[in-house]
Formats: structure tokens, sequence, C-alpha cells
């Protein structure tokens, strides 16, 4: 195939314009060559015959007359066996495999290894009608079931005429050949390309989520659930423990695959991440988390255009094992730094600008990016499913500016972070009250709660935040008007909201116990401690009340550190209990 040829007229850094001598076409992947090295850029406009081109590499000494040639695709990513425990960058170029501090441009490296051999074993035989997404045969990526599927940008149905017998092949070794209706038979191996910005949809249907995802954080669970397949955000100022929760998260979430994107994050973040993650034990297998875990890795002194590529390229890497029947779950870090780079080449290229100068199509953007999680039937009747939660890094904790506000309409839970909490040390630091999830509103999941949680467990939520927004009024009238100068019961609702506050909102991340609680041991505790706001109490004086409230909040602090159910939990318990006796009015 001739590829079409061009030559550069303009730099403005990371947008280089293109006359072009041929066709392209919209997102079309090129190279521009400056010196020995070539400079991967994607077509963003055209306009005549000039290309408007971002760059995925830094552009100092390039310089018009460049010669520029057009590949003929959009950017791609390499979807095969290998992907697993693997650290990449926006590009999919294999961190690992770079020399140096700083990666060295217009250097390029294999995401897959492909002399390393697999252990293939047969699904499909001869004569079986596929499609698109249909599962060939398996593989042992790690210790998860890796499928080999029909390519996706197969079209139609095909007929298999072989499958490899079980052995060890390499990813570029055929392992099936397919005939199309016109007789073609093409080979199939186990590797595949697919464009990131197409949204994989080789499935059968897509309904709206349905079961819960859990996640072991009791605030999230019990307060603000994410279902699996389902939507969500986090946004906060600096330190107010957005890395903690993608971490435990990530360690303790219902989830087989883990796939995180460090989108534009200071370098030393990122670090952490490549540091820490190796060393986490994933709960569920005793083995390292890592196994299961891919890596997307853009700083924020990478070139902006990268940025862009990187949530792109994680999403995709999510569809296609979501294509296996697994259950995905992508965290991104932070979409905010994505969406500073949309707004520098929105900038470049002299678009009309929107508020804060973001384009005005960012709303869409981001919706269309946030629409391509989700929970879905595969052809053979099995689900899987991309749980996307992304964070937001607001200056100044500001919620109202545009990228807070555009996520908001795509997202559908929303997990503010509080300074206050954070500074209060009141951990997860989401602050309940602003926050939602709008999946407590779906009838398919309230049906699901009936039937796996509580007949009246939406009510039972509702009840609890209600508890937490009235302890806050309180909160503000008593440090208006003094605690004397309320009545007693402002101070006994203030005491209640606390005791769900510290009980069932706070958890601490590096205890054993406390950690992840189970979906079982949530419902108990919300159920127990709900009944306890509802009681009434009979104290003398506000002074007793702060007094008493602490002593049992001690006690049930103490009780999330014991194993559910042991001897050492009943015991706890039974004091608490005893407690309550003091006080309560029957």
């Amino acid at each position: 195939m001739n590829k079409t040829l061009g030559k550069v007229v303009s730099i403005i850094s990371n947008l280089v314009l293109v006359r072009i001598e041929g066709d392209v076409f919209q997102n079309e992947i090129c190279f521009i060559f400056l010196g020995e090295e070539k400079l991967m850029a994607e077509v963003i406009k055209i306009i005549g015959d000039i290309a408007y081109v971002q760059v995925f590499e830094s552009t100092r000494g390039l310089k018009p007359g460049s010669k520029v040639e057009f590949e003929g695709h959009m950017l791609e990513v390499e979807l095969g066996p290998g992907l697993l425990s693997k650290n990449f960058d926006g590009l999919q170029n294999d961190l690992d495999k770079m020399e140096g501090v700083f990666l060295k441009r217009g250097l390029y490296t294999p995401a897959l290894e492909n002399d390393k051999k697999w252990a293939f074993t047969p699904l499909a035989k001869k004569g079986d009608k596929v499609i698109a997404g249909d599962w060939l045969g398996n593989v042992k990526e790690n210790w998860l079931d890796h499928k080999i599927m029909v390519p996706f940008k197969f079209e139609g149905e095909y007929t298999v005429e072989s499958v490899a017998a079980a052995g060890e092949y390499t990813i570029n070794d055929v392992v099936a050949t397919l005939k199309d209706k016109e007789g073609e038979i093409h080979n199939v191996t186990m590797v595949q390309k697919w464009p990131v910005k197409l949204a994989v949809k080789a499935y059968k249907n897509k309904p709206r989520p349905y079961r819960l995802l859990e996640t072991g954080v009791r605030v999230i669970d019990t307060m603000n659930p994410i279902l699996e397949g389902g939507t969500g955000f986090i946004p906060g100022p600096f330190g107010t423990g957005k890395t903690v929760l993608q971490h435990s998260l990530a360690k303790y979430a219902d989830a087989d695959i883990i796939i995180m994107a460090a989108c534009g994050e200071r370098a030393n973040e990122v670090v952490e991440i490549f540091a820490e993650f190796p060393h986490l034990e994933d709960p569920r297998t005793g083995r390292s988390l890592y196994e299961r875990t891919t890596i997307i890795a853009n700083t924020s002194n990478m070139p902006v255009a990268a940025r862009e590529a990187s949530v792109y390229t994680a999403m995709t890497i999510g569809e296609y094992y979501r294509a296996m029947g697994l259950k995905v779950f992508l965290l991104a870090d932070s979409t905010s730094r994505w969406a500073q780079a949309l707004r520098e080449m929105s900038n470049r290229l002299e678009e009309l600008p929107g508020q804060d100068a973001f384009p005005m199509d960012l709303s869409a953007i981001i919706a269309g990016f946030y629409a391509r999680a989700g929970i879905v039937y595969l052809n053979n009747g099995q689900t899987g499913s991309v749980t996307f939660i992304g964070t937001v890094s607001p200056a100044g904790g500001n919620l109202k500016e545009p990228v807070t506000e555009s996520t908001k309409k795509a997202a559908r839970c929303f997990y503010a972070l509080s300074q206050n909490r954070a500074d209060s040390k009141r951990y997860p630091a989401i602050d309940t009250i602003d926050s939602y999830s709008k999946y407590l509103e779906y009838p398919e999941f309230i049906e699901y709660a009936k039937e796996k949680l509580d007949e009246n467990w939406v009510e039972i939520v509702s009840e609890a935040r209600n508890i937490l927004i009235r302890g806050k009024e309180t909160e503000e009238q008593i440090n208006i008007l003094g605690d004397d100068s309320v009545p007693i019961d402002y101070h006994v609702t203030l005491w209640k909201s606390e005791l769900l506050d510290f009980v069932i909102l706070q958890q601490d991340a590096f205890d054993k116990i406390d950690a992840s609680t189970s979906l079982e041991r949530q419902e108990y505790m919300l159920k127990k401690i709900v009944s306890i706001t509802r009681s009434n109490f009979k104290f003398d004086n506000f002074e007793e009340v702060g007094i008493y409230f602490k002593r049992l909040i001690n006690v049930f602090r103490q009780l999330n550190y014991t194993v559910f159910k042991s001897e050492d939990f009943n015991n706890t318990e039974r004091e608490a209990d005893a407690i309550l006796e003091e006080r309560i009015i029957k």
C-alpha cells in the first residue's frame, strides 16, 4: 500500500501543520522524520491540503520542510497475552524495556513478548459459526484464563476451518483459520490490534448496571454504592487521601483485572505506584496483586498529547478483558490533566473557548469516554464488565470548575473528598452528605438489594444519610448558640451522627481486618447503628451526652478491628450492649 506523504509547514509546540500530498483521515497516525528519529503524531484536524497533527513527542529541533509519512490507520494498541504485570506509557511502549531516567524521543518498544510461548487450549472446533469477539481458545496469563478471540475488526459471520491443537505457541503463530461468506480464508493469531478512540462493541447487549461491585470500603458500598460496570469519580484537593483510597479500591474491589492509568500525574506519584504495586498482596489469592494489574503511566513532564492517549489506551485494554467475561476495574488519576491537555490543544487550534478556556465540547468528550464503561452480555451469554472511577484534581478544591461539572453529568457516582475531614483525620475523607450514587434510584439495583441484602435496604441507607444531615445542621446551631444554650436533644442528635460517622464511615486502610469489610458485616453493622440512633436516651445535662457517646464509639471502633462473628467480636458487642443499657429508654 502506498503511504501518503507530506511536509511540515508550521510548528506550534506540539501542534504541527503538514501539507499533504494525498488522502488522509481524522485521527490517522503519521511519523515525522527528524534526522534519525521518527516522531509519532495524530491527525486532529484537516483543512484543504493542510493536516493539523498533534505530536506525542517533544518537537524541539523540528523544522519546516521535514518529511511526514502517514500510516493509513488510527492510534492502535496491541491486544494479546502478556498485557498483565506490565508498565506502559500512553502509546503502549513497554517502559521496562527502556533505559535511562528519561524516555528517549522517537524510541518505541513492542508491547508484547513476540518470542514467549503460551500454553494454548482450543475452545472452538471445525465447523463452528463465529463472529467478532467469540472465543477460539484459552491461554493461562499468570493464573487467569486469557481468551483468544475472533478479532474485533472481523465483520459478519465466519466458519472455523481449523483450530490449533493444544500446545505451546507464540503470539504470532496461527492458532485458527476462519472462512468468510465469500470463501476467503483468514488466519488468526493470539494478537490483534484495535484503535483506542473506538469503543469495542463485540457483545450482544449492554444493559444498565444492576449488581453491586463490592469494594470493601464502607462509605462507598453502604452509603454510595458503585455497581459492576458503573462509573464514578473522586474530586478533591491535594492531601485528602486520593492515592490511599485508590490503592484500597484496587486491592480489595471484587474485580478480576485492575488497570491503573496515571494521566499527567507528577512523576513522584507515578513512581509510588511502580514501587508499591509489585509488593501489594492480593487478598483474594495471596499472590502479588501485580499479577492481575496493568499500569499505564503518563507523567506531567511528558508531551500533553500523550496524556489523552493514555486514558484511551487504558480503556481499550479494559474492554479487551471485558470481552473475555472478566470484571475489569479501571482507575484513572487524574482526568483533570487529560482535560488540561485538551484545553492546550484546543487553544493552539484557535478554537472558540468555553468556560475557563476548556473546549466547548468538553462535556461531550468526557461523556463519550465514560460511556465506554459498562456491563455487557457476550455472544455466549456470559457477562463481562468495565467499572471506571476517575479522580479529578480541581484547582484549589473548587468543585464548580468545568471538569468537575462536566464529569458530574457523565458519572453516576460522585465521591467528594473533604479537606475538613482530611484535616481532622477522618479517613476515607469522602463527605457522604455532598457525595451521591444515582444507582440507589435504579429499580434494577433496588430489586438486587432486596434479594441480596434487606427488603428495606435503600430506605435504611436513606435514613442513615438523614441522620448525618441532621447532625451537621445541629452542630452548626450548637457552634452559633453555644453548648448550654440548646436543648440536650440537640447534643444527642449530634452524637448519634458522630456514632454513625466513626463506626460506619471511617475506616483504617492500614489495618488487616478493618481495611476491607464484607457486605454481610456492613449490613449487620449499619442496621445495628441505625437501630441505636432510633432509640431515646436519658441525660441530665449536655456534658453527660459527650462522655457517654465517646465511650460507646470507642467500643464500636474496637469492634471494627475484630474478626466478624468471632469470640472477640461477640464479647466486644456485648460490652457495647451493656453501655447502651445504661442510658437507653425502653
